[in-house]
């Protein structure tokens, strides 16, 4: 009697491109209001680092959840990345990625006094993804995502900064327009440049 046939597991869809979020105090609006507007099958991995308390629970995957289409969670080390979610940084932990595809969570040192750092996660897409990678810095206070930017660009991606003026804080985003950018823009036109961007290729 012939073994049973097992069908093969679904295919993981690799994340042709990867999109690095980044913000700190007013952050979590603007970054509902871009993953609000993404699409279903939004064609790459979403990674965000947003500044946490560490000593408090964070909903901030719950929010995210009711408000986007994109399954979304904090992230998990030694998770593989997939196309069309959205992986979060735990409070008091950097997101990194070491090898393509994979995600890592370290509580190494701090870097520009706070952990998760935008830079740490920055600089690692950059290195992996180099022209496939876009950076988008938010609201916050600080300089935390300008170094990574920086990289983003020296690497061939793109970076998007949300118009200081449009941002509740601007310590962030002013910091990161002082270099080379993309786009600078109100957080309501990031969501399309995005689609734009990851759907050009």
């Amino acid at each position: 009697m012939a073994p049973p046939v097992v069908p093969p597991l679904p295919a993981i869809p690799p994340p042709g491109w990867v999109v690095v979020i980044a913000a700190s105090a007013g952050g979590i609006a603007p970054i509902v209001n871009i993953l609000s507007k993404l699409p279903a099958d939004f064609p790459a991995a979403v990674l965000v680092a947003q500044h946490l308390a560490p000593s408090r629970d964070s909903s901030l995957d719950q929010i995210i959840r009711r408000n986007s289409a994109l399954p979304t969670e904090f992230a998990r080390d030694g998770v593989t990345i997939e196309a069309g979610h959205t992986y979060i940084a735990p409070p008091d932990l950097h997101l990194l990625m070491v090898e393509r595809d994979v995600v890592r969570l370290t509580s190494t040192e701090r870097v520009q006094w706070v952990r998760p750092s935008a830079d740490v996660l920055f600089e690692s897409v950059a290195a992996l993804y180099g022209s496939k990678a876009v950076a988008v810095v938010l609201s916050g206070t600080g300089r935390d995502g300008s170094a990574g930017a920086m990289h983003v660009k020296r690497c061939g991606g793109r970076v998007i900064v949300q118009e200081p003026t449009d941002a509740a804080f601007a310590g962030m985003p002013s910091s990161a327009a002082e270099g080379t950018v993309d786009h600078v823009v109100p957080v309501g036109e990031i969501a399309q440049l995005l689609v734009d961007i990851v759907g050009a290729g």
